[in-house]
C-alpha cells in the first residue's frame, strides 16, 4: 500500500510539475502598472497611458508602441476594446524603420460596423492579416465591447483567432504577389507593436510565449 501511495504521489507531482512548466512558458508583456518593456516609435510616448490595469492609446501623436525585445516564432494573446469608429493594429515581426504595417505585418483592429469603413476591402477588416489575408468569417463584436485576439506566428504560418473563432490560417509563401508592397512577409523576426491610428484604443491581458 505504501509503494502504491508513493507511486501515485510521484505521478501527481510530475503532473503538477508539467502544469507549472507549461504555465511558465507564457509571459506577460504588460505589467498593468507602467510601460516597462515597451517604447514609442515615430510618435509620442505621451499618447500611451496606463490606468486601472489597462494600456490605452489616447489618440494623436501617431507612430506605434513597440516591445523592446524582438520575437521570431510565438503565440500572442490580448484583449482589445475599440470605440465607435476605432482603428488600430497589432504589428508582428516589425522593424523599427519604415511603416510597420508593410515593413513588418499587421493584424487589423477595427470597428467593422462603423459606416466610414463600409467600403473597405475584405483584407482590411478586423482580424485580417492586413492587405494579405482576409478573415474567413467576420466575428468582430460591437464597439465598446472587449474582444479576444489570439495570434500564432510560427515560421511561415500565421493564424488568427478572434473571439474564439479561427479566421485566418495562411502560409506567407502563398502570397508572392504581396512581397512587393508587403516586404515584411519575408521577415523571420522583429518587434511586436500596437498602432496609434489616431483613435482611443484599450488593451489588456497581453501575454506571449515563444515557440521553437
Amino acid at each position: 500500500m505504501l509503494r502504491r501511495s508513493l507511486c501515485v504521489a510521484t505521478i501527481v507531482s510530475l503532473a503538477l510539475s508539467m502544469t507549472a512548466t507549461g504555465a511558465e512558458e507564457w509571459k506577460s508583456l504588460f505589467n498593468g502598472k507602467d510601460l516597462t518593456g515597451w517604447k514609442a516609435i515615430d510618435g509620442s510616448i505621451e499618447s500611451w497611458k496606463v490606468e486601472s490595469g489597462l494600456l490605452y492609446c489616447s489618440g494623436g501623436g501617431g507612430g506605434w508602441l513597440s516591445t523592446t525585445e524582438p520575437y521570431a516564432n510565438f503565440e500572442l494573446e490580448l484583449q482589445f476594446r475599440v470605440p465607435p469608429g476605432g482603428n488600430s493594429g497589432v504589428f508582428l515581426r516589425a522593424p523599427h524603420e519604415g511603416n510597420p504595417a508593410f515593413a513588418g505585418m499587421e493584424i487589423q483592429v477595427l470597428d467593422d460596423a462603423a459606416p466610414e469603413y463600409a467600403q473597405l476591402q475584405p483584407f482590411q477588416y478586423c482580424g485580417s492579416l492586413y492587405g494579405i489575408a482576409a478573415p474567413k468569417v467576420r466575428v468582430s463584436k460591437k464597439a465598446d465591447e472587449w474582444q479576444k485576439l489570439h495570434i500564432v506566428c510560427n515560421g511561415r504560418q500565421v493564424q488568427v483567432t478572434l473571439n474564439d473563432t479561427q479566421i485566418v490560417d495562411t502560409n506567407l509563401d502563398a502570397h508572392p504577389d504581396q512581397e512587393g508592397p508587403h516586404p515584411g512577409i519575408k521577415r523571420s523576426s522583429g518587434f511586436i507593436g500596437l498602432q496609434n491610428h489616431g483613435t482611443r484604443l484599450d488593451f489588456r491581458n497581453i501575454r506571449l510565449r515563444t515557440l521553437p
